[in-house]
């Protein structure tokens, strides 16, 4: 009958015991020196070495060539105290839990006086000393005070604050602590190879996380892995399933799908996780702890070499990719959330409503307040002006004047000039039918506003940093998968930025074919609500072949096409002007029209001005 993996490698000497080392050496020197006490106290999480440790204690004490801190392992006593020996009858262990009461103590304490049968020393080890009443404490008192020259006391407890302080003052206290987690790591690693069982790497890391710092648990989940496993050893999916845990793929998922604020996929993997009969506890523990993996990873780049994150290189890669899409602020501000939902389902009747709440707080930073989802959205909008050009800004003196036609609403089609425009504005809405007016007569001036103070320096719509909008390129790629599969094919691999001028961002393909599948499928329409989606702007996609992309026109417009959700408006009649249009030359300054992707309309004035601040520190 096979042992379990616990018994089967426990130690059976101090230079056995991992994790421990503040305790193991120091009861090796006290045994050079002859210094060994009477009573000790070993306190400590479940599964640490305490009663081990008691143990190789007792073996070292009675060793024939000792007392030495290194057992021979040869003679009567230290086969009888081997980790799998018989026992030795001069070395008694005694459970707390169920031998706690007065008259234990005083059946313990008459039998202390006599004299070890075959030993040099007579070692009580009690377990679960916590467990002891506070009579039968009291009824030990006067033993762990002065006991004989042959007894020695080994309490071991997790909680060494229920052993009363007459008891604790008479002892030598060694705290135990949770073993590291890449000591544990190694250790089971060994215990695999010695085992001959092929375990996945990324088994261990999930061993090591369920055991918690705990050896005994963590072999316990290892053995049970093990005695599962089949031909070709312990599968990745095999320890998921059975642990609990969420896949790694679950979590990049939605972890991606938050970054690109797709929230269709992000309810739809909350439903997966339910479908399979997860916990949402347990999802959203694991969410928490992949965020807190991000947070870490955006802060130390050099993460690897210093050891703070466990997990394979390619795994390393996809999470860095991670942490850069979201941004560092976005990151800690969701890693909140989701710590506060947590303490919501605690004891909650419905845990998934709360957990597609969390989700929907997630997506929308909008709608919190505080200075985390501030951080949050300027984070967002300090991303799109590396990309997309300085958003409109609006001064204090412009706000004082009043909104502009643009600034009112989105732009209107041109007018028929077949229809009679009405010359005054109509009550719901009175900025359109002004503009329609000087439209239709151009002849009468209106009086100049006085000129109001020029705006602060900022680039232009066309000088888009094409660099920054490539080292972002994997970002847009997401959010046009999450919308059609189709169109994320086509460009994934085979279409490269040339550049963006003119709110024209043309992407040149390496085959002709490539490029007519693109636009006649309707990709460019996906591609443009996905470049509106992550960067604020509304671009215009055109496609090249072999060149370099240099074929654009010298004076591109900077009015782009209609969003492709809206029919095209009306063809203006033979002849038409539209005067909403401006020279290429004046609109190089002008940041008030919105119409390149204006990012900040519709916040509120403060965080406007807050992001004209970062607008002003990026440049």
């Amino acid at each position: 009958m096979p042992l379990a993996l616990y018994r089967k490698y426990r130690p059976g000497s101090f230079a056995e015991v991992v994790g421990q080392e503040h305790v193991t050496e120091p009861l090796q020197q006290a045994i050079r020196n002859g210094r060994v006490h009477h009573a000790y106290l070993f306190s400590g999480p479940r599964g640490c070495g305490k009663t081990t440790c008691a143990r190789v204690l007792a073996r070292s004490l009675n060793c024939a060539e000792g007392p030495t801190p290194e057992p021979c392992g040869r003679c009567d006593s230290c086969v009888a105290l081997a980790p799998n020996g018989p026992g030795s009858i001069d070395v008694i262990e005694i459970d707390a839990a169920s031998h706690g009461g007065v008259d234990d103590a005083r059946e313990l304490r008459e039998r202390a006086f006599f004299a070890p049968v075959s030993s040099r020393f007579k070692i009580y080890i009690i377990d679960e000393a916590h467990m002891v009443s506070k009579d039968g404490f009291n009824a030990l008192l006067k033993l762990v005070e002065e006991p004989p020259e042959h007894v020695k006391l080994v309490f071991c407890t997790t909680e060494p604050e229920k052993v009363i302080g007459t008891i604790r003052s008479r002892t030598h206290h060694y705290p135990f602590r949770l073993i590291a987690p890449q000591v544990l790591k190694a250790l089971l690693a060994s215990m695999c190879e010695d085992e001959g069982i092929t375990v996945e790497p990324t088994v261990l890391p999930l061993v090591v996380r369920a055991g918690a710092g705990s050896a005994r648990d963590a072999l316990s989940v290892l053995d049970q892995l093990l005695a599962g496993a089949g031909p070709d050893g312990v599968s990745y999916k095999q320890a998921v399933a059975l642990l609990g845990y969420t896949d790694d793929s679950l979590l990049d998922q939605v972890v991606d799908a938050l970054a690109a604020g797709d929230g269709a996929t992000v309810f739809e993997t909350v439903d997966q996780v339910i479908s399979a009969g997860h916990d949402p506890r347990r999802f959203a523990a694991d969410l928490l702890q992949r965020l807190r993996d991000l947070v870490v990873l955006a802060a130390v780049p050099d993460i690897e070499k210093r050891g703070l994150l466990d997990a394979p290189p390619d795994q390393l890669e996809r999470m860095r990719g991670q942490a850069d899409r979201s941004g560092a602020a976005v990151l800690t501000r969701s890693a909140d959330i989701v710590s506060e939902a947590l303490t919501e389902m605690r004891g909650a009747t419905a845990p998934r409503l709360l957990l597609e709440l969390m989700c929907a707080r997630l997506l929308l930073p909008e709608a919190a307040g505080g200075t985390a989802a501030l951080a949050a959205r300027l984070d967002r909008l300090e991303r799109r002006v590396r990309v997309g050009g300085s958003p409109a800004v609006e001064s204090p003196s412009r706000a004082e004047a009043g909104p502009t036609p643009t600034e009112a609403g989105p732009a209107q089609p041109p007018p028929d000039t077949s229809t009679p425009v009405p010359a005054e504005p109509e009550p719901v809405d009175p900025t359109p039918a002004p503009a329609a007016a000087e439209v239709a007569s151009p002849a009468t001036p209106e009086p100049e506003p006085e000129p109001a103070p020029a705006p602060a320096p900022t680039r232009a719509s066309g000088d888009t940093d094409v660099g920054e909008l490539r080292r972002l390129w994997p970002e847009v790629l997401d959010a046009v998968k999450a919308r059609r599969r189709f169109a994320w094919m086509v460009l994934d691999g085979k279409a490269q930025v040339a550049d963006v001028r003119g709110g024209v961002l043309r992407l040149r393909f390496a085959r002709d074919g490539d490029a007519k599948g693109f636009t006649q499928n309707g990709c460019d329409a996906v591609l443009r609500e996905a470049l509106g989606q992550v960067l604020g702007v509304d671009w215009r996609v055109e496609t090249t072949t072999g060149g370099t992309g240099q074929g654009a026109d010298p004076a591109p417009r900077a009015v782009p096409a209609e969003p492709a959700a809206t029919p095209p408006p009306p063809e203006p009649p033979p002849g038409y002007d539209d005067p909403y249009v401006p020279e290429p030359d004046d609109t190089a300054g002008d940041h008030t029209s919105g119409r390149d992707g204006d990012a900040l309309t519709g916040l509120p004035l403060l965080e406007r001005e807050l992001g004209a601040k970062v607008i002003d520190e990026a440049e």
